[in-house]
């Protein structure tokens, strides 16, 4: 049985010092998973018969993985407690990297990048750790506190680039991931302070009935729809960004450049995007973010890119990146309440990640067979655009009546 509130230190349990620990690790496991493209060029250079479509590929499983085994870490972490959970999660991570760093072929790419990381990344990111955040802090202060939760993956992006280029630089791919793989085993060490759960007062309601009101809610299903756009977009341009830029002949530092620019405006994007959250409609916010990064690529493939443009790109693509996170899973908090947010997150999270998939692997796929990313730049103001439509609808009056369990007849109007 995990560990309570009460069979843990109590500064373990204060909700500052978890909040803390949920940043650190959204640091390391967020950010470290934002650098794997630098790794494309080195590794489909360095390994006979691995080219972009099989990079792309691992790392598409990576995010399906990560996908499938979401809801399932975030049910485990709501029924029994949220350490063990992120404590195998970065044990498995660890472990991929590690497998990854000996590949020599495809197939150690696969299970290494591909399974490994990826169920590491469903225990120890944004479902297990906001779920745990979330839990810890009144409905007034709560999507602000995500979203600082969410600054951990912003800011380990921001930090992990730098750091990722000059390991690969110095020591050659694999041991940057070996390197990277000591890192991981930090979100060991901080698991402990996630101990335990907090059920949220008044809510008497099981897992089964929980799971049935938010797959009936159309709010719900709009925002699984949406989060599918995220994923899908993010994917493409953190995994293919890099090698676009060298395709158009620039500088061969602008890709890592670029991503460590979506890095620092990202820190401020989702800080800005967390605290609007606690004061204005959540789904208006994101209605604005998807519109604007539908029209920062429109403008970016429209015109010959720059170093300029590139980092203008960059740098408005950051400060959309993660500030849906806190949106998205504060209308989930808001609607649902924080019983079982983990859950509900997690399968939010499911088609986010498949959406990533999708991303990460088409544009691979497009590429090996048309000798461009042309379409895949278009698909993505297309899913941009209608992602801003989907939001537009979505009812985010919290669910309040009988017995204390939240619901609302007016949810699913």
């Amino acid at each position: 049985m995990a560990a309570t509130n009460s069979q843990v230190p109590r500064i373990l349990t204060d909700p500052r010092f978890v909040l803390l620990a949920g940043s650190l690790i959204a640091l390391v496991a967020l950010g470290m998973r934002h650098s794997f493209g630098l790794f494309l060029n080195p590794i489909t250079s360095g390994l006979p018969g691995v080219d972009r479509e099989s990079f792309g590929f691992a790392i598409a499983l990576q995010n399906l993985m990560w996908g499938v085994a979401q809801p399932f870490a975030g049910m485990i972490a709501d029924r029994f407690g949220s350490a063990r959970v992120i404590f195998v999660g970065g044990m498995l991570y660890a472990g991929g990297l590690l497998c990854a760093s000996a590949a020599s072929t495809s197939l150690g790419l696969v299970l290494g990048f591909g399974v490994l990381v990826g169920i590491g990344l469903s225990a120890t990111s944004y479902a297990v750790v906001l779920g745990a955040v979330g839990r810890r802090f009144p409905p007034e202060r709560r999507t602000s506190a995500l979203g600082i939760a969410s600054l951990g993956g912003s800011l380990g992006i921001f930090l992990s680039v730098p750091v990722t280029l000059s390991l690969i630089e110095s020591l050659s791919w694999p041991i940057a991931l070996v390197s990277l793989a000591f890192i991981a085993a930090i979100i060991c060490v901080l698991a402990p302070v996630l101990s335990g759960r907090s059920v949220e007062p008044g809510v008497d309601q099981s897992l089964k009935a929980a799971l049935a009101e938010a797959l009936s809610h159309r709010g719900f299903v709009l925002l699984v729809l949406g989060f599918f756009v995220c994923g899908f977009q993010l994917a493409f341009i953190g995994t293919h960004l890099p090698a676009y830029l060298l395709d158009r002949q620039l500088a061969p530092w602008l890709g890592g450049a670029a991503l460590a620019t979506i890095g620092a405006t990202n820190i401020a994007g989702t800080f800005v995007c967390g605290v609007l959250g606690d004061f204005l409609s959540k789904k208006k916010i994101l209605v604005v973010l998807y519109l604007a990064r539908a029209a920062a690529v429109a403008l970016f493939v429209m015109f010959p890119p720059s170093d300029i443009s590139t980092l203008l790109f960059a740098a408005v693509m950051g400060f959309t990146w993660l500030g849906t996170v806190p949106l998205t899973t504060g209308i989930v908090a808001q609607i649902f309440g924080a019983r079982y947010l983990a859950t509900l997150v997690g399968i939010v999270f499911l088609m986010h990640q498949v959406g990533s998939f999708l991303g990460a692997w088409l544009g691979g796929l497009v590429f090996e067979h048309t000798g461009n990313y042309d379409i895949m730049w278009w698909s993505v103001v297309a899913t941009g655009v209608l992602a801003a439509l989907i939001h537009v609808p979505i009812n985010e009056r919290p669910l309040a009546g009988g017995n204390g369990v939240l619901r609302n007849a007016l949810g699913n109007a």
